[in-house]
Parts: structure tokens; sequence; C-alpha cells
């Protein structure tokens, strides 16, 4: 047996140990109790005595109790609550977006419609090289936190340090579970705020094109990326990638190439087949295999996307192209030099084949030592439910919120599908802005959608793996 392979069983087993040890403080797995419902008849046994209630309030935490409550309150009835809990105090919030801190002035004066005298005082904090986890934790100790909630993302560290330790519990506010059609107790993921995207863009002013997934891995192409060890979700994306539909796509995408492209590709491929077999892959999973060890050998690794997306909209950047999020694109300064109308999405292109990006989302929790859980739930519902609340990140193109009411609106404002609104109220005319929607990019886009289970279930097989990789160096 290789090193490879007894490194690759050796951790499969300890996985494996860590999931059966491992027993979820998310109040919304289908084993645990379920919050309360109201007015429900219980029925009679057959000697006529009435059934006792059962209390399914019994193994939860304070916190959770306040959650399972909430979750059957109207905005405005948890907004009461808000008011009586947080009049005067100071909330405390922590995310990986700046602009929880824009969104809380918003909030405070939601509350004041309801109640002129209320005041809030607030502190958000960004930490930045993934600390938030950290931090969490560390508050975590505390019998009462500091942090009333949290806004975070990289669904595989939220699984298995924050849900699975009992550190976050999710809230799951009833308008928009009625906009989703479901119910708090029956829903068992976690609360997106958003899903944002990061897509495979090229600048258009050379000769190259791309018009299949797998010319981003071709022989002499050094993409723009964000360094997966400085961003963790970029990981996640290459974890994905191997689950089976996924890599279905990307066996598709390999089929359509022509029979000289896949004579290239077709050596890697082969030599990952056992890789894929020691890390219990599917039957597609050596095509992403071979994808991933190509990307990691030949991408130019960046320490954010703002830098990749000035330099592929410039003129100068001729047959470059990078892999970034999409909602950079607003922000650029349009000149003689630098447009929007240098670069191509790459998934709008007729005839591209296969993935077009990927996609993740910012999570909303409640910690569950939150010092004002009533207000936290009530923020959360805030901008989950509204779109006033939802505004600080609404202007984005890429930029999804998880409410289909609150995302109709959101469009009907900002008109992302037409390529955005002037300030004259005209259209502009830059085709890479005419964002598609979430509906697009998860079915013809092919966007590869982060799911924090199987991101957790192959951290340790497929994770390490990656680690062995030998990263390009541009130097």
């Amino acid at each position: 047996m290789t090193r490879k392979r007894l490194l690759a069983l050796t951790l499969a087993l300890a996985m494996m140990a860590t999931l059966l040890a491992g027993c979820g403080g998310d109040p919304k797995q289908p084993s645990d109790p379920a919050p309360p419902s109201s007015g429900q008849q219980t029925p009679n046994t057959p000697n006529d005595t009435p059934t006792p209630p059962a209390d399914n309030t019994a193994n939860l935490t304070a916190v959770q109790k306040i959650i399972a409550e909430a979750e059957g309150m109207t905005m405005e009835e948890l907004a009461k609550k808000a008011i009586e809990e947080s009049n005067g105090a100071t909330f405390y919030g922590v995310g990986n977006s700046s602009r929880g801190k824009s969104a809380l002035p918003l909030f405070i004066e939601y509350l004041q419609t309801i109640d002129p005298s209320y005041t809030l005082n607030y502190d958000w904090q960004q930490p930045k090289n993934n600390k938030i986890f950290d931090q969490l934790t560390a508050d975590s100790l505390k019998d009462t936190g500091t942090y009333a909630m949290t806004l975070i993302q990289d669904g595989n560290q939220i699984e298995s340090k924050m849900v699975q330790t009992g550190i976050l519990d999710t809230y799951i506010p009833k308008e928009w579970a009625d906009a989703n059609g479901v119910s708090a107790s029956s829903y068992t993921g976690y609360l997106a705020l958003q899903t944002l995207n990061k897509v495979f863009m090229y600048n258009n002013t050379g000769s190259k094109s791309y018009d299949n997934c797998w010319d981003f891995v071709a022989e002499g192409e050094h993409g723009l990326y964000m360094d997966i060890d400085s961003e963790i979700v970029g990981k996640n994306f290459l974890y994905m990638l191997t689950e089976d539909k996924y890599a279905g796509w990307m066996k598709e995408a390999f089929d359509a190439l022509s029979a000289d492209e896949q004579a290239y590709f077709q050596p890697t491929i082969t030599a990952m087949k056992s890789e894929a077999e020691d890390l219990g892959l599917g039957a597609n999973g050596a095509y992403a295999l071979a994808w991933i060890k190509l990307w990691v050998e030949s991408y130019n690794a960046q320490t954010d996307d703002g830098p990749i997306c000035n330099t592929l909209v410039a003129k100068s950047a001729r047959d470059q192209f990078g892999l970034l999020v999409y909602s950079k694109l607003r922000s650029v300064e349009e000149s003689a030099e630098v447009s929007v109308n240098n670069i191509n999405v790459a998934a709008y292109d007729d005839g591209y084949t296969g993935i077009g990006g990927y996609g993740y989302c910012h999570y909303l929790f409640v910690t569950d030592n939150s010092p004002l859980p009533w207000t936290a739930c009530a923020f959360i519902a805030y901008m989950t439910c509204t779109v006033d609340g939802f505004s600080a990140w609404g202007k984005d193109m890429g930029g999804y919120s998880s409410n289909p009411a609150v995302a109709a609106e959101n469009e009907a404002t900002y008109h992302h599908q037409t390529g955005g609104m002037a300030e004259d109220g005209t259209t502009v005319a830059f085709a890479a802005k005419n964002d598609a929607g979430y509906d697009w990019w998860t079915t013809d886009g092919k966007l590869v959608l982060e799911d924090p289970t199987y991101c957790a279930s192959v951290a340790f097989t497929v994770g390490s793996w990656i680690e062995m990789l030998d990263k390009y160096s541009a130097g």
C-alpha cells in the first residue's frame, strides 16, 4: 500500500470515528426535540385518560427555548420583545461581512417606529484571517457571552466547530419560513442571509476565449484566484467538486472536449482513478480530482478578489482570467484603459460547457450564550425578511437573498438582471453586469453550491489529499 493510500485510509477511519462521536448541538436536526407547537390536539388513550403533552423543550438550552418561542412570532411581536430586552443596552455582533455594521442602525430605526424612545448602542467586529471561529469559541466558554449573534461563512468549519459543539444555534424567522413554504420546526438546514457566487471571468482584449471549464486548467494557464489557505470557502469549492452531482458535471464537460484536448487531460484522470477509490468517491470522482489537481498546481494565488478584478478589467490584462466574486464588478471605475466591457463572464458565452463558478453562503446564527437572544432573533429576522434589512447587501449582483420575496423586491429595486441602473435611472450598458439570477446560475450556469455537511464529511480525506498537492509559484 502506498503512503498516500495508507494516509487516506487512516484519515477515513478517523473521520468515521469523529462523526460517530459527535452529536450535534443544532436544535434543527431531526433527531433532536422539535419546538413546541401551539393549539395541537393530543389524542386520548384507549381508557380516555388524556395523555400529558410531551415536554419538547426539556433538552434545550435557555437560548434554544427562546428561539423555539421566537420562531412562532411575527416580526412585530418579536420586535416588541427585543425592545423590552435591549432598550439602552449595547449589542455586540461579529461577522465575516462588515456590512452587518451598516444593517444595525437601520434595524434600530425600525424598532423606533414601534417605540420612539428605544435606543441601542452597538459594536460590530469583523475578524481577519479566519479568526472568527477562535473568537466565538473563546466567547462560548463564558456563562453569558459577549456576542449576541454572528454572520459567518465557511460551512465546513461552521458544521464541525460551531454547530456540533453547540456554540451556535439556528433560528428560523416565521416570515422567512412562510416565504420558503417550510415550517421552522421541520427545517433542518442553517439560515442563510444570502448566497454569493464566484464566477470565471476572462479578459477579452486578447485572442483567447474559454468555452469549457477544463480550459482553465489547460497547459500554460494560470488563473488568478484567492489562495485556498487565505479564504477557506475556496477549499470548500474543491471539496464540493468531488460530490457525485458535481463530479458528473466535470465528466460531462470533459466529454464535450475535442479528442486532442481530451488526450492532454486523460493521463491525469487515469492517474486519479486509484486516488478516487482510496478516498471513497463515486464513479466520476477521478474527473473531479484531476481538475482539482491541475487547478491547485496552476492557479496564481492572490490575497483578495478586489485586486483580481482590477487586473482583469484593464486592457493590459490580455488573455488572463480569474475566479472571483461576481459583485466586484460593481466597484469598477470606468476609464479609457479600464472597463467592465474588457471582460467576459465565461458562463454567459454561447457554447460554454461546464461549471460556471461556485456559490457559498453567509449564514446567520444566535450564540448559545447570547446576552440578548430576543434582540438577536429580531435582528436576524429583520435582515432576512425585509428589503431594508437586506439593503446593506442588496446592491450587489451575484448576491441572492435566501428569502424569495425579498429577492424579488430587491431585483425590482436594483435591476441586476438588466445590467444595473445608473444614478439617473438609465440602464448601464455592460453585458457582464447582466446578472442572470440565482435560478439560472444554479441550473444552466452550473454553479457549484457549498453543502456544509458534505464539506465536513470529506475535510479529513479529500482535504488532506489537497494539502499534499504542490501549489504553483508565480515567482
